[in-house]
Order: C-alpha cells, then sequence, then structure tokens
C-alpha cells in the first residue's frame, strides 16, 4: 500500500469540499521530524494563493472535511498552514501484518504492464569490458529487475559494437597473425590483440587500406571475412557472458541486439528520411537540420546520417534501432543507459525520430546519463601505469580483499562457505559502492569504503540480513510458522512500521526517475532503523508471546525486504558471514 497516495486522496477529496479546485494538489510528504507527525501536507499555501484567501483558515477548513477514519489519528494545523498528520498506531499495525503476510511485500503488479525497453551495457564486441562499461551494466539491469518485479513487460537491449572499420582493423591482422598461430591462441588476450592491430593500422604502411578494405568486404558478406568476424563475436560475447554472470547481471546472449542487425536498414533510413525532405546534401553528405537544437544565433543544428562516401554513422543505427523498438517491440518506454557525454547525441536521435516517425508519438524516450568513476586522485580510473582497468581483474581484486576481511571476521567459516561469502561481499560492494551514488555524478572509486562494514555499504546491509535470520537460526524458529497481528506500541516499532510500509512508494519513485540510489538509501535507512528497534524493543525476551510473536515478525519483514531490496539491485545476501 502507497501511503502517500492514500493520504493524498483522502485530502484531495477534504479541499474539494473546502472550495479548492481539483487541480490544486494536496502535496503530502513525508515529515522529516516525528514531533511533527507522519506525513506533511502543504497544499493549503498554493490553493489558498490562487483563491486569495488565507492558508491557515484553508488548511482548518479541509482538516474539517477530512475523512479520519480508523487511519488518522489526529491532524493539526502548523504555521501560516501546513497540515501534520499522524496516523493511528493500530492501523499501521494492520497495515504491516497485511504486507509481511503477502509474499511480494505488498508491492502490486502492474496489470497490464507497459512493454519497456532497457538499452545498457552495449561493450565493443573487439575488446574486452572494462571498468568504463561497469556504470551503464550495473544501473541498467537494477532498473530491468526493479521494473520487471512491478509487472513491467520488460526487453533487455544490448546494442553491442560489431561492426564498422575497427573490425577491418582485426580482420586484417588476425588474418596475419593465422599464418603463425591458431587463432584462438592469438584472441586469447583480447586486449593486447586489439592495442597490437591499432599499433599497426597507425604505423604500418598499407595496413589501414588493407584494413578498408576487409570493411568493404565484410559488408559484401565475403564468406572469408564473415567467418573470421563470427569468430570475434564468438569469443567476445563469451568473454561477456563470463563477466555478466560473475557481476549477477541478468543480461545473455539472446539480449543482444548488435549494430550489424540494422545494417540492411541503415539505406531505408536514409531513404524515408530524404523522402520527407529531413534528409538534405550538404557538402555530399546527407544531413538533417534540426531548428529545436539552434544555437543562440538561432541557426539549425546539422545530424549527419550519411557520410560523403556513401557510409554511415552512430546516429543512423540509433535511428534504425529507435524505430524497431517502437515499431517492432511497441515500446511504450525507452530507457538508454549511455554516459553523459553522448548527451548531445541521444537528443539529436530523438529529435530526428520524433520528426520522421520512427519513434510514435506515445513512447518515451529516456537519456538516463550517468557520470564518471574516478580514482582516489580525483581522476578518471586507471591502472597505476595509466591504462584501462579490465573489468575482471577488478572483480577478482574485489573477491580478494573480501576473503581476506571475512577470515579476519569469521574464522570459523569453512573454505568454501568463505569462498561463496567473499563472493556476494566483494561482487556486492563494487555494485553498491556505484548504485548508491546519485546516478548523474561522479564518484570516487575507494576499496577501504567500499569493503566498509559500517556506513551505506553492501557489507552493512549483508551484514544485517544475516544477523536477523541468525536471530532466527538460535532461537530454532522458522518465521513461516509465525501469525499474529503486528503490535505497534514503542516509537521504534512505529518508526521501522512507517518506513517499511514505504517500500513500494520508493521502488514506484525509482522505476519513474531511474535513480536507484533512492532504493539503497531506504535501505540503508531500514538497517538503522531496525538497529534502533532491536536496542529498544527485546524481541526474543519480550513481555508476553503475542508481543514476542509481533517483534519477530518485524524482524521478519526487515530481513526480506532488505533481501527482496538487494536483489533488484542485483546484490545477494547469505544467511550467515
Amino acid at each position: 500500500m502507497n501511503i502517500r497516495n492514500f493520504l493524498s486522496e483522502r485530502l484531495r477529496a477534504a479541499m474539494h469540499t473546502a472550495g479548492v479546485p481539483d487541480d490544486c494538489p494536496p502535496l503530502v510528504t513525508q515529515s522529516t521530524k516525528p514531533q511533527f507527525g507522519d506525513y506533511q501536507a502543504n497544499g493549503a499555501m498554493g490553493a489558498a494563493k490562487r483563491l486569495r484567501t488565507n492558508p491557515r483558515q484553508l488548511a482548518q477548513a479541509t482538516v474539517a472535511a477530512l475523512d479520519l477514519g480508523d487511519a488518522i489519528e489526529k491532524a493539526e494545523i502548523a504555521g501560516p498552514g501546513f497540515i501534520n498528520i499522524h496516523l493511528s498506531p493500530a492501523w499501521l499495525g494492520d497495515r504491516l501484518t497485511a504486507v509481511i503476510d503477502d509474499p511480494r511485500l505488498g508491492i502490486a503488479r502492474a496489470d497490464p504492464g507497459q512493454t519497456v525497453i532497457v538499452d545498457y551495457s552495449s561493450p565493443n564486441l573487439a575488446k574486452e569490458m572494462h571498468v568504463g562499461h561497469l556504470r551503464s551494466t550495473i544501473i541498467g539491469d537494477a532498473l530491468a529487475r526493479l521494473l520487471e518485479h512491478l509487472g513491467q513487460r520488460v526487453i533487455r537491449q544490448n546494442h553491442v559494437g560489431d561492426w564498422g572499420t575497427q573490425f577491418g582493423m582485426l580482420l586484417a591482422h588476425l588474418e596475419d597473425r593465422e599464418t603463425e598461430t591458431a587463432a584462438d591462441a592469438a584472441l586469447a588476450d583480447l586486449e593486447t590483440f586489439y592495442r597490437e592491430a591499432k599499433a599497426r593500422f597507425d604505423d604500418e604502411p598499407g595496413f589501414a587500406d588493407r584494413a578498408r578494405d576487409y570493411v568493404v568486404r565484410l559488408q559484401s558478406g565475403d564468406a572469408r571475412c564473415l567467418a573470421l568476424w563470427n569468430e570475434f563475436i564468438d569469443i567476445s560475447i563469451h568473454h561477456s557472458e563470463a563477466i555478466y554472470a560473475r557481476l549477477n547481471v541478468t543480461l545473455a546472449r539472446a539480449d543482444i541486439r548488435a549494430e550489424s542487425a540494422y545494417n540492411d536498414d541503415l539505406p531505408k533510413i536514409i531513404a524515408e528520411l530524404q523522402h520527407q525532405g529531413l534528409a538534405v546534401e550538404d557538402q555530399g553528405a546527407q544531413v538533417v537540420f534540426l531548428d529545436e537544437l539552434a544555437d543562440k544565433e538561432g541557426k539549425p543544428q546539422p545530424v549527419i546520417v550519411q557520410k560523403s562516401g556513401g557510409g554511415f554513422l552512430y546516429a543512423t543505427s540509433d535511428l534504425a534501432a529507435l524505430r524497431y523498438r517502437c515499431h517492432d517491440l511497441d515500446a511504450a518506454r525507452i530507457l538508454y543507459f549511455i554516459d553523459a557525454r553522448q548527451s548531445l547525441h541521444m537528443q539529436q536521435v530523438f529529435a530526428v525520430g520524433r520528426r520522421a516517425g520512427f519513434a510514435t508519438p506515445e513512447v518515451s524516450l529516456e537519456h538516463h546519463p550517468f557520470g564518471t568513476m574516478m580514482g582516489e586522485d580525483g581522476k578518471p580510473f586507471k591502472t597505476r601505469t595509466g591504462g584501462t582497468v579490465k573489468l575482471a581483474e577488478l572483480l577478482d581484486e574485489a573477491i580478494t580483499r573480501a576473503a581476506q576481511l571475512i577470515a579476519e571476521k569469521d574464522p570459523e567459516l569453512s573454505a568454501e562457505e568463505r569462498e561463496a561469502v567473499a563472493r556476494k561481499v566483494g561482487i556486492g560492494a563494487v555494485k553498491y559502492a556505484d548504485l548508491s551514488r546519485t546516478r548523474t555524478s561522479d564518484y570516487i572509486f575507494s576499496w577501504e569504503s567500499m569493503l566498509s562494514f559500517e556506513g551505506n555499504t553492501a557489507p552493512y546491509l549483508q551484514y544485517a540480513y544475516s544477523r536477523i535470520r541468525s536471530i532466527f537460526r538460535k532461537a530454532g524458529i522458522d518465521p513461516a510458522t509465525l501469525h499474529g497481528p503486528v503490535v505497534i506500541d514503542t516509537p521504534q516499532e512505529k518508526a521501522l512500521a512507517l518506513h517499511l510500509l514505504r517500500f513500494g512508494e520508493v521502488l514506484d519513485q525509482v522505476a519513474s526517475d531511474a535513480y536507484p540510489h533512492q532504493l539503497c538509501t531506504f535501505l540503508y535507512e531500514l538497517a538503522s532503523l531496525y538497529m534502533a528497534f532491536y536496542e529498544g524493543c527485546p524481541v526474543l525476551k519480550a513481555e508476553n508471546e503475542a508481543l514476542r510473536t509481533s517483534r519477530l515478525r518485524m524482524c521478519d519483514g526487515v530481513a526480506r525486504t532488505l533481501a527482496t531490496g538487494l536483489d533488484l539491485l542485483g546484490i545477494e545476501v547469505m544467511e550467515r558471514m
């Protein structure tokens, strides 16, 4: 149940009775201080200004018309016209009982759900994945998981780079290397292989021309080139699949819709743009001029969709992908998780797509940019020698560091248990450190802070979950066998109950705004409120059996909410750590 929506409906009806127009919102928010109530409605001020009346009097008229029912214990007027709402502990207990009884913790599923396309990860298949792919991969996956949990029909689209000049370069290099050694050996280290090919492309006379010739042969369907190209693709996808499995990311081979999938559509895209008078020739290239993105002098912004030599650009394949997603997949929303440096490019694609009808008017086109992972020196995260950090090596180090910490904290764990816990803690720490930051901000990558068992970190939340489960384990109680009402008597119980009941509200907010840090903040605050509850309210030594059961059920509700929330972020929990 979304309490804020529930209160908004009650207050909107009361404001209507008090003479307020229906389009004036009640502006319900959670109170920041318990002494001012549980929720606060601030809509009377704006409505009073519009009606040219006294806001406090309007707030009083609203409260007088408010249907309190059994939910609201009292409503008070404060300041110039704030309405402070105190919810009934008995009503909260009933709501929380229903939530804990529900396998989905009260989270409703949309029926019918929208079709939502989530475009994320998108590595180049010529190279190994590096830290630059981390943010798109884990942020996009968190949103895909969350939207699916809410009942949306999510279609993942991994728009991988598998075409273009770089593949001609690689094919030419591979053809030469195959005279020396087997292809598998040549491709054992994709990153090294790519650097070798790039060095030849830049410095070796004649090699660049050979590479371009391979591109033409590849695009013309040359059987030998296609065979080598497919070998590259297969090895690269195997590498990506291994990374996704370690990261606990839900992308699969079937989610790949590569650039090459749109090759046959690119000439059609140009023809349609020309037919509509949108693409015109300019210095031999085909260009769309966008008035809506004009500069300060009013000059429309040019978007090149075909080069003078006939080649296509990223914008062309992105337009083809946009048309496919809108018309073939029937998307209602398309979410692109691409870094902030591509913001102008995405604006151009969306603008051309709208004007050309490739995107239907109803579809929501959303670029959700993100900042950069920075090293502790404040510069983009690199190796000590200044090179690109391979994602596989970063994950290896995370697990190794976590294993050392786990061994110190619980030396009684078996080697097998320690290995499993270290993997979940290490990978979880890397993911949570990213997801808990505001998506659009840069953040500092720090092993010490992300692996800490204190503060807003994955290890802290994973440990909080395992501590709650240890209560049931030590008491020999299966939480599934507990029944009975949840009783809200103390301030700690009320604060915890209010927070637990906000879970659905937070998920809806993240689904709308695509800011996973809001869920991270909710989970961290939940764990902190639980600690205050546990310290102030005896659980196993409660005064009577009914109260003991009530508090154990609250413990179970917290544990399940932590596990569900972390799972939506792609982070695993463990019963013991």
